[in-house]
């Protein structure tokens, strides 16, 4: 079973960036769907941005513009770049797989962004 684990969040000040990164335990060149999700304490888990096997990418609508996902198959590496960063894009951040389709999530253990002055 992929390992996924997450680095690279931290403390950023309003308007600033921060890149996350999830490496994989195995190839992910033939991963069904790889995502980054998101949960603000007291909220439901939210998903932030979403790729394909075939690079198709998805945004929720309020990191639109400002967060890019993208993935390094040569280093089993999925990102998030976050730029103009907002003190409500404060939450953990989590990183999933689902190898297959209809195959179940594997999730890391997620990786804390606070955005605050």
């Amino acid at each position: 079973q992929v390992q996924l684990v997450e680095s690279g969040g931290g403390l950023v000040q309003p308007g600033g960036s921060l890149r996350l990164s999830c490496v994989a335990s195995k190839n992910i060149s033939s991963i069904y769907f790889m995502a980054w999700y998101r949960q603000a304490q007291g909220k439901q888990r939210e998903l932030v941005a979403s790729i394909t096997s075939s690079a198709s990418t998805n945004y929720a609508d309020s990191v639109k513009g400002r967060f890019t996902i993208s993935k390094d198959n040569a280093k089993n590496t999925l990102y998030l770049q976050m730029n103009s960063l907002r003190p409500e894009d404060t939450a953990v951040y989590y990183c999933t797989v689902v190898p297959w389709r209809g195959a179940s999530g594997i999730w890391g253990q997620g990786t804390q962004v606070t955005v605050s002055s």
